[in-house]
C-alpha cells in the first residue's frame, strides 16, 4: 500500500533528494566515500555547501549585501541568537503560537524591552491579530509566517516602518518572499527544505555589529559568515540534502511555480472540510489559513468518531495525521515535495468515511 506521509516535521521530501542523499551515503562525488565520513573541508563538500548557498540566493532574489548561512541548533537556536545578535534597546514581537511565544520567552532573557504587540492567544491561536501597532522605535520586528501547530499562516510579507526578522521554519521556499525588508530570516530545514539537523539562515551584513553586548563566538552571526557556515563541523548530510531539495525547486520552476501548486492542495482540501458536515478547520477566517499545514477536527455532532477516522485514515495509507495535542484533531501537513495525488487521496478517505457513516 502507498504510504501518504503528512508529517509536521522532519517531513516528506521529494523523491529526488531521497534518491540523490542515498547515492552520497554510499559514494560522494566519486570520491569512494560516504558523505557521512568526507572531510566538511574536502573540495567535493565545500561545493556543496557553495551550491546550496547560491541556489538560496537565486531561488528567493536574495539581494546583495546579504549572507547565506547552514548552522545547526534549529529555529531553537535563532530565538536567542536573533536578539543576542540585533536587540540593544526595543524590539517588538507577534504572537501566533506556540513557536512564537519560544522566541518572545528567549528574547525576554535579555537587557532590552521586549513588546507584545498582539496576540492570538485568546482563542488558541486560531486566527492572525489584525490592526496592531508596531512602534518606528523599535530594534526590529519578529514573527512567525507559518504556525505549524495551530495552521495558521501569514501570506505576505508584513508593511511595517521598521527591519522584520521572521521564523519561516514551515513555509520557506513556498512562496516568493521580498528579502530586502528582513534584517534576518531563519528556518529549521526539518520542514520544507531537508532532513533534520539543518537551519538556513538569511542575515542582513550591514545590521550586523551594532549592540553594545559581548556576544559568545558560536553565537555571532559574523564569525560564521567569515567562516564560510564552516566554523564549527556542519551536518554534512542535512547540507547535502538541502542542496538535492534546492535542485528540485529550481527545476520545478521555483518558488513561483511551486506556490500555484501549493495553492492548488490547500485548496482543494480545504474545500473538502468546508463541504463534508463531519468535519470543520479550525481556523474559521479562509484569510489566516495556512498552506502548509491544515488543521482540523471532527464537527461536534461526530467528535466521538475522531479515533474511528484516525484508524479509518491509517488503513488507506494516511501517515502522521494525527492532530498536536494543544488543538487535537487531525493535521495534514502539505509542503512543497507533497504531491497533489496524496491530497486528493486524504479527501478521497474523507469522503468515503462521511459515506460509511
Amino acid at each position: 500500500m502507498k504510504k501518504h506521509n503528512f508529517s509536521a516535521g522532519p517531513s516528506i521530501l521529494p523523491e529526488f533528494t531521497k534518491e540523490k542523499t542515498a547515492e552520497a551515503v554510499m559514494n560522494f562525488a566519486g570520491t569512494g566515500l560516504s558523505v557521512m565520513e568526507v572531510s566538511h573541508r574536502s573540495k567535493e563538500f565545500v561545493a556543496v555547501m557553495e551550491q546550496a548557498r547560491q541556489l538560496v540566493k537565486e531561488l528567493l532574489n536574495v539581494p546583495e549585501g546579504y549572507s547565506v548561512l547552514f548552522l545547526q541548533g534549529g529555529a531553537s537556536l535563532q530565538f536567542l541568537m536573533a536578539p543576542m545578535n540585533f536587540l540593544e534597546k526595543k524590539a517588538a514581537y507577534l504572537n501566533t503560537g506556540t513557536w512564537a511565544s519560544k522566541a518572545l520567552k528567549e528574547a525576554k532573557t535579555y537587557v532590552g524591552e521586549v513588546l507584545e504587540v498582539a496576540s492570538s492567544k485568546d482563542m488558541n491561536f486560531n486566527y492572525i491579530p489584525k490592526g496592531y501597532v508596531v512602534p518606528d522605535d523599535v530594534d526590529y520586528f519578529h514573527y512567525t509566517s507559518n504556525n505549524t501547530i495551530f495552521g495558521t499562516e501569514i501570506h505576505e510579507d508584513p508593511e511595517v516602518a521598521v527591519p522584520m526578522i521572521c521564523d519561516m521554519s514551515s513555509d520557506i521556499f513556498s512562496r516568493p518572499v521580498d528579502v530586502s525588508k528582513y534584517d534576518l530570516i531563519y528556518a529549521g530545514a526539518q520542514k520544507n527544505l531537508g532532513p533534520s539537523g539543518a537551519t538556513l539562515v538569511i542575515v542582513k551584513d550591514a545590521a550586523l555589529g551594532k549592540v553594545t553586548r559581548p556576544i559568545p563566538t558560536m553565537l555571532d552571526y559574523r564569525i560564521h559568515i567569515q567562516n564560510d557556515s564552516m566554523f564549527n563541523t556542519p551536518g554534512t548530510v542535512p547540507v547535502f540534502g538541502c542542496l538535492q531539495t534546492l535542485l528540485w525547486l529550481k527545476e520545478l520552476g521555483g518558488v513561483e511555480v511551486i506556490q500555484k501548486v501549493n495553492r492548488q492542495k490547500a485548496d482543494l482540501l480545504y474545500a473538502e472540510i468546508d463541504r463534508n458536515k463531519m468535519f470543520r478547520s479550525t481556523v474559521p477566517d479562509p484569510a489566516d489559513r495556512s498552506v502548509m499545514n491544515v488543521t482540523f477536527v471532527m464537527a461536534p455532532e461526530f467528535a466521538e468518531m475522531e479515533k474511528a477516522f484516525g484508524d479509518f485514515a491509517s488503513s488507506r495509507g494516511m501517515v502522521g495525521l494525527k492532530g498536536h495535542r494543544s488543538v487535537g484533531g487531525f493535521r495534514a501537513s502539505i509542503y512543497n515535495a507533497m504531491p497533489l495525488e496524496s491530497v486528493q487521496a486524504l479527501v478521497d478517505v474523507m469522503k468515503e468515511f462521511e459515506q460509511q457513516n
